[in-house]
């Protein structure tokens, strides 16, 4: 496993890849959150918090996690080196794990510049110092586990298909509909008495639940199961291929 991961990594700095996802991730929050006017302006806002930073943070992901995870792959099932890897003394579990411990590195590489923003806050508090550290240190905590999960999504639909572009549009529409479908799906208040059970299958209702500042475990294990029972297909499509 290590060798793949060492090889995920390499082909991420070797190549514009990381520097441009974590460029891109920056930028984008950076814009959002401090330059352009809106609601989502923390200067704006008249309070200081980073509320939304984790409301911008998932959506971006939904798009740039499967922009990093497209080829993990894809590109192998593509270019017939996956025959080759299998020939390895590796077993399919090392195989996924190594690629996607790979990707998901990648985003929290991306993330942890963004622990400078908690500084911000603090010293835009009034007074200063006036912020939540535990809600704070709960929403970073949970925004990994919810691109722990993507990661999982993205490295199972480049299984699916040889065409990069097919893996990133079905990674991104997956990732949106666990996101946010299951609350629109309870938005439209049709279930009745199922509405609150409909919205908590969502990723969204767990996230948010663990921004609030408390940890709790149902929400862990909740993006932990999601997570491995995306590896679980992303094995079983790799030993479809045999």
């Amino acid at each position: 496993m290590k060798s793949i991961l060492l090889k995920e990594l390499n082909s991420f700095f070797s190549s514009p890849i990381a520097y441009l996802v974590i460029a891109a991730y920056l930028l984008i929050n950076g814009l959002f959150l401090w330059v352009f006017k809106g609601d989502f302006n923390i200067l704006h806002a008249g309070f200081a918090d980073l509320n939304t930073y984790f409301f911008l943070a998932p959506w971006i992901f939904i798009f740039l996690i499967p922009a990093i995870t497209m080829r993990c792959f894809s590109d192998e099932i593509n270019t017939g080196t996956i025959e080759l890897l299998k020939t390895k003394p590796l077993s399919n579990w090392d195989l996924i794990f190594g690629k996607f411990i790979g990707s998901l590195l990648l985003v929290i590489i991306a993330i942890l510049p963004t622990i400078v923003y908690v500084y911000s806050i603090y010293q835009l508090g009034n007074p200063v110092g006036n912020i939540k550290f535990g809600a704070t240190f709960g929403s970073f905590v949970g925004l990994i586990f919810l691109a722990s999960t993507y990661t999982s999504i993205g490295v199972f639909s480049s299984t699916i298909s040889k065409n990069q572009i097919v893996s990133f549009i079905i990674a991104a529409f997956i990732s949106f509909f666990l996101y946010y479908g299951f609350e629109a799906l309870a938005d439209f208040n049709s279930f009745g008495n199922l509405d609150f059970a409909i919205q908590n299958f969502g990723m969204s209702a767990h996230f948010n639940s663990i921004c609030k500042g408390v940890i709790d475990t149902r929400d862990l294990i909740y993006f932990v199961s999601i997570t491995f029972f995306f590896l679980l297909l992303t094995n079983y499509r790799i030993q479809h291929e045999q």
